[in-house]
């Protein structure tokens, strides 16, 4: 009876502990090597139970008497251990149907650490002084189940016309000289010797490395270059080379956390790299050739990953570098954000669909529910990951609402949308009064009307540069909404002021030209990004129709007694590109 009882005992006591190993623990191998163990032993029991009962010898039915039951009730225990068995097996498989991620990588060698500090505080507000910066290639790894997102080479005669527009005088300005105060950050160059112990910089933090950064920009790693690298006149330089290496390591670093971004109306993360870096990743919600519902308000709309992509690209093929740099990446669901993430909040949004999707929605003010869930396929998901900017402890922003922001209001209209004379006000207004800012804003409003972006409430500068800066041109998610129509209000800046730089309208008459159209040369452009084609043919028709709008507005303002008034910040050598006319830029 012992025997039997204890042997029942000890398959259930395998059934449970191994079901519950399947149900907690993402490792399915851990599990089933836990399985194996148990099941050496309870056959190793069971063996032992069967050649002491069924025994013939006489001597061994002596032993067997000291522990065995009554013979009727021998059949009973049996079938116990039997169907626990067949229950562990059931589970076992049912588990195995159910979930086949992979084990997570052993953990990293733990290093005791002394005082943990984050990266960004090794910075200054200050510039830097460093121009040339070495190469710092990032791994190339995969971010899906054998769905690479690597980033292409934009060379070859894929690129032949982007990289002839580049080469064009009107996009080699002269630029003027930089001084200290023209760089945003820079790596201190003294540091006490107390605080230079190399353990500082090493931190607990799973999947983190320890850096060994120094003054020299060869240990810098790309996103640091690029923060270094901003001045008071672009974001970044074109001919960086950190620039595809930052969006080398966007597409294709390893992961070690994601979290919720707080605050906003649509769903984004935040995500870690192991070398401290950091990005803004929005999911993809649309397909691309879906439009925007003609009856939904412009604040109503979705945010469109791949809108954050091609407004790099456009931004830069203009000429104009104040869009953060962005790029596509595939992201796996399960193993890269909800097995990663930290947020609570986050963490209880996970969900599987009816068809077998991995699913989550976040927690935000309008668009965060299971209705408007962000499922993979079945775990892969497509997103935009966009470089962060400098911390705001170092490089503080000053945020400025728009003279052109719209209402926002189903019912009321905007003071600029009532007052044809609005401009007058806004350029007797600082900073709009003096300097390019007024400029500045004009091609804000070009680049968005290209893009056909209606949400641009706001915009941010660098507190440090004062009003004698460009601006940043963030938060495009609701651009590339429609293609079959356009929204002439966007133009409004333009229309009311007729200002205009003229670096801006000679690029604009030059991408107009059969050489170099806007929609081939940004064609050529996205074609590099790892989850191209991003922008479908006609949002690329658009945006040529789109350019000649533009050109039609500039003519109008010629034709008006007041004029054009042209921001001239083009020297008199540079030619006007228009069909070889010869025109001159002064």
């Amino acid at each position: 009876m012992c025997l039997y009882v204890s042997l029942s005992i000890c398959c259930l006591y395998v059934c449970v502990s191994v079901s519950l190993c399947l149900c907690v623990s993402p490792c399915v191998s851990h599990c089933l090597h836990v399985s194996l163990s148990h099941y050496v032993s309870v056959c190793l029991c069971l063996s032992l139970c069967v050649s002491v009962s069924i025994c013939p010898s006489r001597a061994m039915r002596l032993h067997c008497v000291l522990l065995s039951m009554r013979r009727r009730s021998r059949p009973f225990f049996l079938f116990l251990f039997c169907l626990s068995l067949a229950l562990h097996l059931f589970l076992a498989l049912h588990t195995l149907s159910l979930s086949r991620d992979p084990c997570p990588p052993p953990p990293p060698p733990h290093h005791p650490a002394k005082t943990v500090r984050s990266a960004p505080q090794a910075l200054t507000a200050m510039p830097n002084m460093a121009t040339d910066w070495g190469h710092h290639s990032s791994p190339n790894m995969a971010t899906g189940e054998g769905h690479p997102t690597t980033l292409k080479k934009a060379t070859g005669p894929a690129q032949a016309r982007l990289q002839a527009l580049f080469q064009h005088p009107l996009y080699n300005l002269p630029q003027p000289q930089l001084m200290e105060d023209d760089w945003l950050l820079r790596v201190k160059s003294k540091v006490k010797e107390s605080n230079s112990n190399t353990q500082e910089w090493e931190s607990n933090d799973e999947g983190y490395g320890g850096p060994q950064w120094t003054d020299s920009a060869d240990t810098h790693p790309p996103w640091l270059r690029f923060h270094l690298g901003i001045t008071r006149w672009a974001l970044y330089h074109r001919d960086d080379p950190a620039l595809p290496q930052l969006l080398q390591q966007l597409s294709t670093h390893r992961i070690v956390s994601a979290v919720q971004k707080p605050g906003g109306t649509q769903l984004k993360l935040v995500m870690s790299f192991p070398n401290y870096g950091q990005a803004l990743f929005k999911p993809m919600k649309q397909e691309r050739d879906e439009e925007t519902n003609l009856n939904l308000f412009y604040f109503s709309d979705f945010e469109r990953h791949n809108a954050e992509i091609a407004a790099f690209h456009l931004d830069r093929v203009l000429g104009f570098n104040r869009v953060p740099p962005a790029v596509g990446r595939l992201v796996n669901v399960t193993s890269e954000i909800q097995q990663l993430t930290t947020d609570r909040r986050l963490a209880r949004t996970f969900y599987t669909s009816p068809v077998g999707n991995v699913c989550f929605y976040g927690q935000c003010s309008y668009y965060c529910t299971v209705e408007h869930g962000v499922c993979g396929r079945p775990s892969l998901l497509q997103g935009s990951m966009a470089a962060f900017l400098p911390d705001l402890s170092l490089a503080p922003r000053r945020s400025w609402r728009s003279p052109w922001r719209r209402s926002y209001s189903r019912h009321r209209r905007a003071e600029w949308e009532k007052n044809p004379d609005y401009c007058t006000t806004v350029k007797s207004t600082p900073p709009y009064n003096t300097g390019t800012r007024l400029a500045d804003l004009i091609d804000m409003a070009i680049l968005d009307f290209l893009m056909g972006n209606m949400d641009r409430h706001h915009y941010e500068t660098f507190e440090k540069f004062g009003n004698d800066t460009f601006l940043l041109h963030l938060d495009n998610g609701r651009a590339f909404g429609r293609h079959s129509q356009d929204e002439p209000s966007i133009l409004a800046p333009l229309q009311q002021c007729c200002r205009i730089r003229r670096s801006t309208l000679l690029r604009l008459h030059l991408l107009s030209g059969s050489r170099f159209t806007l929609s081939a040369v940004l064609r050529e452009s996205l074609s590099a990004d790892p989850l191209e084609p991003l922008l479908s043919e006609p949002y690329l028709a658009a945006l040529d129709r789109r350019l000649a709008a533009v050109l039609r507005v500039v003519s109008v303002c010629r034709e008006l007694p007041a004029g054009l008034d042209i921001h001239d910040d083009v020297p008199a050598r540079i030619t006007d590109p228009r069909e070889g006319a010869g025109h001159t830029a002064d």
